[in-house]
């Protein structure tokens, strides 16, 4: 057995991928030395990769999401864009959910739609440039150990080697091994939640002309009234993605005939109409690990100084959604002020604490749109039924143009603002009104695609 030593002053960060990259993001400048472990071979071009099953499917950041990676990666949204990720203003999408068609064309918030090879390499790129950081790929983590002598953990590999380190950061994402290794330590067990409504989506690439869509992208929102979906969003190199989705016995299929017709049954056709505009390339590629787990290391009794739990290995969610990598940048940005402001052994159980608080709202948002699915193995209590009926009357409000309405839900959604601003007294007073008026026409249908030239 080799032993690497290291110092208190050297964080291994279990995972390369987004939560892991923005912690050593976080950590760099602010510490000696970060190793970045990564079981997958991490190949010189973008490219999906065996540990990320979803790295064919949409990524969105949400626009907190990007704020936060700008806090960390200073001008890699520019740098995005100059290789082709879409710049979205979201009042721009073709949004149907269950109340209507969202008020097309008001401004609301930014978003950036790229393919997610193309993110994580250049994320991954930025963050190894960065002084002291190492990126160790190919490499298999087998436990991870506390020891009474400074630096406090041993993190043993596969190849019977061993790094020492102040600080480790378990960012291996849903299939951390992190619960069993605390509780071999005498930890405990940890509390786990779960809510898994079963959602599966299937995604094809297309070529599509420039100027054959109008709408910036489109998306067909999940119900209980309608259990099926979609999506079409641009990415780099004149791509959409055009992703179907459906809950249950209703999820799309694989095939490509099957997979054209869910596209056309679904409630309306702007998702099948961005596919016809375009050139289909490739497989239809599946993903259905889409439950949400949150993992409440904030509950144990006792934590251990110098560990910390960010992005899926904390709080997974449901992808539709577009929440994970946003939540793991805004922890990372929570990571890198404590550091820069000194971490005690009590600032680390602190640390963990504030890294549930920033899950907490999406947690909510997520879950309690799934759990509204028949599809659902959970049900709602009584305080999300209560937060659930008054965001239906919101959407209905949006629904019929009341803009107050709609960049309220967008303020939540994007998380930047709390579910308070959709309390304010004048939607209360705009629901009483439609109650006597009525609500007034319905926002028109968004315009379909250009006609050819």
């Amino acid at each position: 057995m080799i032993t690497e030593t290291g110092t208190s002053e050297t964080v291994v960060i279990l995972g390369a991928s987004f939560a892991g990259l923005f912690a050593a993001a976080a950590c760099a400048g602010a510490v000696r030395r970060v190793i970045v472990v990564e079981r997958d071979r991490l190949s010189v071009q973008p490219g999906p990769r065996p540990g990320v099953p979803q790295g064919n499917q949409p990524h969105v950041f949400l626009h907190r999401g990007m704020l936060a990676l700008e806090e960390l990666l200073p001008g890699v949204g520019a740098e995005l864009e100059s290789l082709g990720a879409i710049a979205i203003d979201t009042g721009d999408l073709a949004w149907l959910a269950e109340a209507g068609w969202s008020d097309y064309g008001l401004k609301a918030f930014t978003v950036l739609s790229v393919t997610r090879p193309l993110l994580e390499d250049v994320v991954r790129r930025r963050v190894r440039d960065l002084p002291g950081i190492e990126i160790r790929d190919g490499v298999r983590v087998v436990g991870v150990h506390r020891h009474g002598e400074a630096p406090m953990w041993k993190v043993s590999l596969a190849d019977g080697s061993v790094l020492e380190a102040g600080l480790v950061v378990d960012a291996s994402g849903r299939s951390s091994r992190l619960p069993i290794w605390l509780k071999d330590e005498g930890l405990g067990d940890v509390q786990i939640s779960e809510v898994d409504a079963h959602v599966g989506y299937a995604t094809r690439t297309y070529s599509v002309p420039p100027d054959a869509v109008r709408p910036a992208g489109v998306v067909l929102q999940l119900a209980p009234a309608m259990l099926t979906g979609g999506l079409a969003l641009p990415v780099e190199g004149g791509r959409w993605l055009v992703t179907a989705v459906g809950v249950g016995d209703q999820r799309p299929p694989r095939d490509h005939a099957g997979f054209e017709q869910f596209l056309e049954g679904l409630t309306d056709p702007a998702v099948a109409e961005v596919a016809e505009a375009g050139e289909p390339h490739g497989d239809v590629h599946l993903h259905r690990q889409t439950g949400n787990r949150r993992h409440h290391y904030e509950r144990l009794r006792r934590w251990p100084p110098g560990l910390l739990v960010v992005g899926d290995a904390l709080c997974a969610f449901n992808p539709v959604y577009g929440q994970g990598i946003t939540v793991a940048a805004c922890q990372a940005v929570v990571l890198r002020d404590s550091l820069r402001s000194g971490a005690s052994p009590m600032v680390f159980r602190r640390l963990q604490r504030r890294f549930a608080r920033v899950a907490a709202l999406p947690w909510a948002i997520a879950t309690g749109q799934d759990l509204r699915l028949l599809s659902s193995e959970g049900r709602q209590s009584a305080a999300q039924m209560l937060f659930g009926a008054w965001a239906g009357e919101v959407g209905r409000l949006a629904a019929h143009g009341d803009a107050r309405a709609t960049l309220a839900m967008a303020r939540v959604y994007h998380l930047m603002a709390s579910p308070v601003v959709m309390f304010h007294p004048a939607l209360l007073l705009a629901s009483i009104r439609t109650r006597w008026r009525g609500a007034g026409p319905a926002n028109p249908r968004p315009p379909r695609r250009h006609a050819p030239a």
